[in-house]
């Protein structure tokens, strides 16, 4: 290759790095909070849960989710592990939720489950940790709440 060509690749590389580097800084975090986590009732012995996520997406460009990966612990307890790729595409300053459903490692939780029969407690203290996946070219977004949930639902009135 000639001289001449070597510098011409280099600098069109540089060029488009930097153009990258420009469309980055002007990327803002999307807001991500959890609007419900809830026990969802159902004939299994295995308990089920779903977690609903709320998404703003405050920049000009389409968000395309890739994956997300989550966990779930119970009072201390790593109850719930998982991850999921069917996530919505959420428009330029738009909103969307993602809905996760999710289900227990029955033998990985045998223990907290025995005492759960026990205490027959009415709800617990849960920490849900979340990594949102965006691309190759965006930060991972991690997100984390705190809270109560009831596993039991009392029979209407």
């Amino acid at each position: 290759m000639t001289r001449f060509i070597r510098i011409v690749l280099i600098l069109s590389f540089g060029f488009y790095l930097s153009g990258c580097a420009i469309i980055l800084t002007d990327y803002k975090t999307p807001i991500v909070s959890i609007t419900s986590f809830k026990a969802i009732p159902g004939k299994e012995i295995i308990p089920r849960f779903e977690i609903k996520l709320h998404i703003i997406n405050p920049n000009r460009s389409a968000l395309d989710l890739k994956g997300i990966c989550y966990t779930v612990n119970l009072e201390g307890h790593k109850f719930i592990t998982g991850a999921s790729n069917k996530l919505p595409r959420i428009e330029a300053y738009g909103e969307g939720d993602v809905l996760l459903d999710a289900s227990i490692d029955l033998f990985h939780n045998i223990r907290f489950l025995i005492d759960l029969a026990k205490h027959q407690k009415k709800s617990f203290t849960y920490s849900l940790e979340a990594n949102l996946d965006l691309g190759i070219f965006y930060p991972v977004i991690t997100i984390s709440k705190k809270g109560k949930i009831s596993l039991f639902h009392s029979p209407p009135n």
